[in-house]
C-alpha cells in the first residue's frame, strides 16, 4: 500500500495486486498496533531509516482522520549485557538522539507496575510510541486509489514471467504486462522469488500476540509507554492498555518447530500450549499486574532472514524486478520509507538512502 501511493504521486499507471483485502490478519501486519523507535539495536544503519519513517508517519497522519501515531514513548529494559539493549544505546549516542539511561530504582519509581530479576537497566525514548498499523493501511489504500492506482483484492498471482522488455503476471483470471513489478509478497517472496531463479534462506516463521486484561492505573497508555523487555529467557515487545484493550504482548524469539510454509501454518491463537504460556511467564516476570484475562489472541508472520536484515533490491538478473522482504519482525515501523526507496529505484534507478545492507546478493542469504 506504501509503495503503491507513493507511485501513484509520480503519475504512473499502478496496479497493486493482493491474495486477500488489506489491512487483513493473513500477514504480518494485523493485529491493530506496532511499535517505532528511532534508537533501534537491530543495527545502525537503520536509525536513519527510522528517523525517516517517523517524519512521513507523520505526514501521512495529516491526510487522515483516523489516529495513525500515538506518542506514548518507547521503554527498552532488561539485563546488563544484553547485546540488543548494547546497540540501542550505540545507536542513540552515534545520532544524538534523546534517550534516557534508568536504573531499576529510576524505572519502578516511575512505572510501578515492573519488576523481576532481568529488570537491571533501561533506555527510555520518550519520541518513540506506537503506529495505528491497519489504520495507515487503510489510509495508504485510501490515498492511492484517489490518485488513481487500481487494487485488485481476493486476487492471488499464479505466476511471474520476466519477458523481454516487460514481466507478464498471471492470476487466475487475468493475465497483466507491466514495465516494472515491485514483489512485496511477504512470507510467499521465497516460493516467488525461488521461480524466478532466486533460493534464497528466508523463512517464514509463526509467532503468536495476545491482549490481556491489565490495572489502567498503572499500564494505560496515558501513564505506561510500549516497551521491549529482553530477559535472559527470551525476547519480548509489547504495547501499554490503549482505550481499555488491555497489555499487548508478544515474543520476538521463537524456536524451530514455529518455522514452516505459509499454506502448512496453523494460524489459530492457542492450538499450542506455549502460545499462552510463553507471554504469561513473560508478564508474571515483569508485569504481573497485566497478567489478567486474556482479552484476545492472534497469531502472525515473522518472514526471516540469517542475519535479520532486509531484502529491499533489484532482481539480479531482472532489473525491471524489484523486490523488498526478509523484514524479520521489525520492518512495519519502516514501511513509509521502504515505500519512498522503492519507488525511489523504480523511477530513478537508484536511493539516497543506504541499502547497502539489505542487498539481495550477500553471502548471508544463500549459505
Amino acid at each position: 500500500m506504501s509503495t503503491g501511493y507513493y507511485l501513484s504521486q509520480k503519475d504512473l499507471k499502478v496496479l497493486m495486486i493482493d491474495a486477500h483485502d488489506p489491512p487483513h490478519p493473513h500477514g504480518s501486519h494485523g493485529g491493530d498496533t506496532r511499535l517505532i523507535r528511532h534508537a533501534v539495536g537491530e543495527g545502525l544503519q537503520y536509525i536513519p531509516l527510522a528517523l525517516r519513517s517517523q517524519e512521513m508517519w507523520n505526514e501521512l497522519q495529516t491526510h487522515s482522520n483516523d489516529e495513525i501515531f500515538r506518542q506514548t514513548g518507547i521503554l527498552n529494559f532488561g539485563y546488563k549485557g544484553s547485546g540488543f539493549l548494547e546497540k540501542t544505546i550505540e545507536g542513540a549516542k552515534d545520532y544524538d538522539l534523546d534517550i534516557e539511561t534508568l536504573t531499576v530504582e529510576e524505572m519502578q519509581k516511575r512505572w510501578p507496575g515492573l519488576h523481576g530479576e532481568d529488570l537491571e537497566i533501561g533506555y527510555y525514548e520518550k519520541k518513540g510510541g506506537v503506529i495505528m498499523g491497519e489504520n495507515a493501511i487503510r489510509t495508504y489504500r485510501r490515498l492511492a486509489l484517489s490518485n488513481g492506482a487500481e487494487l485488485l483484492v481476493d486476487t492471488p498471482v499464479n505466476s511471474i514471467h520476466p519477458e523481454t522488455g516487460h514481466v507478464r503476471i498471471e492470476t487466475e483470471h487475468d493475465t497483466f504486462t507491466a514495465d516494472r513489478l515491485v514483489l512485496t509478497s511477504g512470507a510467499q517472496n521465497g516460493l516467488m522469488l525461488k521461480a524466478l531463479g532466486l533460493d534464497l534462506k528466508i523463512q517464514p516463521s509463526r509467532r503468536t500476540i495476545a491482549w490481556f486484561e491489565a490495572d489502567d492505573n498503572l499500564y494505560s497508555s496515558e501513564h505506561f509507554p510500549g516497551f521491549i523487555g529482553r530477559s535472559r529467557n527470551g525476547s519480548y515487545y509489547g504495547f501499554s492498555s490503549i482505550d481499555g484493550t488491555g497489555v499487548k504482548i508478544g515474543r520476538y524469539d521463537g524456536s524451530d518447530e514455529d518455522d514452516t510454509e505459509p499454506e502448512g501454518m496453523d494460524r489459530n491463537f492457542g492450538s499450542f500450549e506455549k502460545d499462552e504460556a510463553y507471554l504469561r511467564e513473560f508478564l508474571s516476570a515483569h508485569m504481573r499486574g497485566a497478567n489478567g484475562k486474556l482479552n484476545k489472541g492472534l497469531s502472525c508472520i515473522f518472514t526471516n532472514t540469517p542475519d535479520e536484515d532486509f531484502i529491499i533490491d533489484q532482481h539480479p538478473e531482472y532489473d525491471n524486478i524489484y523486490v523488498a522482504g526478509g523484514f524479520s519482525g521489525h520492518g512495519f515501523k519502516y514501511v513509509p520509507v521502504v515505500g519512498e526507496i522503492l519507488t525511489d529505484l523504480v523511477t530513478k534507478g537508484e536511493t539516497g538512502h543506504d541499502i547497502s545492507s539489505f542487498s539481495i546478493t550477500r553471502d548471508e542469504l544463500y549459505e
